[in-house]
């Protein structure tokens, strides 16, 4: 049998950022990881820090203003090296792909730097497959409980390069686990992801109203915007 998408290589993707607003919020380090090759940069994102973001991830005006790249030198690395995967075939893997990519987007845009070529990008978004794998399993989904719940490490929480390192663990010990999605190739799964997302957010918007709670829930994947 031929590899598997699980079994080669993957490039792990994560952001620590401001906030949570993908359209107005500023990236203050991002990781891309491979296991071999890992890149990190620290980020000056030319806007102050807000406390709150600062008590996740640790990281300060002080730090950024001492350490930091300027944000569009910094960014334009990100997306070459994301082109690169692209041009490679090598799939991306990001937990909640939708806020990492949809930030970088805008992040991009802002700065006057070229997209990487999304469309033809296979991205693999463990919040996504768990989901479709484990509909209706009990607890928080989030990166460090799901990791918990595969056995996978996850050393450095809140730190990019130590979530982007967990989240493509937890992508492979779900493809190994599951052949729904371990048997599909990663542009099969891309798109199967899209679907299982829109439905996953139907479905949840649904319950909502069912509770009285008149609540939009975002169908789009991979990218919000």
């Amino acid at each position: 049998m031929s590899e598997r998408w699980f079994e080669g290589p993957l490039l792990g993707f994560d952001t620590e950022t401001t906030g949570v607003g993908v359209d107005r919020d500023r990236i203050v380090q991002a990781a891309l990881v491979t296991g071999t090759g890992d890149l990190t940069w620290l980020i000056d994102p030319g806007v102050p820090i807000p406390p709150g973001a600062t008590k996740v991830h640790g990281i300060t005006d002080e730090k950024v203003k001492a350490e930091g790249r300027p944000a569009a030198e910094a960014l334009a690395e990100v997306a070459a090296a994301l082109r690169a995967a692209v041009d490679a075939g090598t799939p991306v893997v990001a937990y909640r792909a939708g806020f990492d990519c949809t930030l970088l987007s805008y992040e991009l845009e802002r700065h006057g730097i070229e997209q990487p070529a999304w469309e033809r990008m296979s991205i693999i978004d463990p919040s996504v497959l768990d989901k479709r794998v484990d509909r209706y399993r009990r607890g928080k989904r989030t990166l460090g409980a799901t990791a918990l719940h595969y056995g996978v490490v996850h050393d450095g929480a809140h730190s990019a390069a130590g979530d982007a390192a967990a989240t493509v663990a937890l992508a492979r010990a779900i493809g190994a686990l599951y052949p729904e999605v371990g048997d599909l190739t990663p542009q099969e799964l891309h798109v199967s992801q899209i679907r299982w997302h829109a439905e996953d957010a139907a479905s949840l918007e649904a319950y909502f109203k069912r509770k009285g709670r008149d609540e939009a829930v975002e169908r789009r994947w991979p990218l919000c915007r």
